[in-house]
């Protein structure tokens, strides 16, 4: 299951029961249209962590990072220990 599917199906579990994966658009504004909150944020990164092993004591987090699934997406895939990325936004090596 790619990060998105995966991502996807846990916004859609938490955030918005009974709403089928094919009713979500993965560029559909989660935060402009309240499905997350700052609270739901907070839920959000901390699964993040837990799930793809993101060290978030160690990456910034940027409120446009988790806007849509195709954000969140792309900053798991950036961040995650099985990730293709050797660096995090302050520029240090993972």
């Amino acid at each position: 299951m790619s990060y998105a599917e995966q991502i996807k199906q846990y916004v859609l579990d938490e955030f918005l029961p009974g709403v089928g994966p094919e009713e979500l658009e993965d560029d559909y504004d989660l935060r402009a249209n309240g499905v997350i909150d700052s609270l739901g944020l907070l839920r959000v990164v901390t699964w993040l962590e837990s799930t793809f092993e993101i060290p978030m004591e160690e990456v910034e987090i940027v409120e446009q990072d988790f806007t849509s699934i195709t954000s969140i997406s792309r900053f798991a895939e950036l961040h995650s220990a099985s990730g293709s990325s050797g660096a995090d936004y302050l520029g240090k090596a993972a």
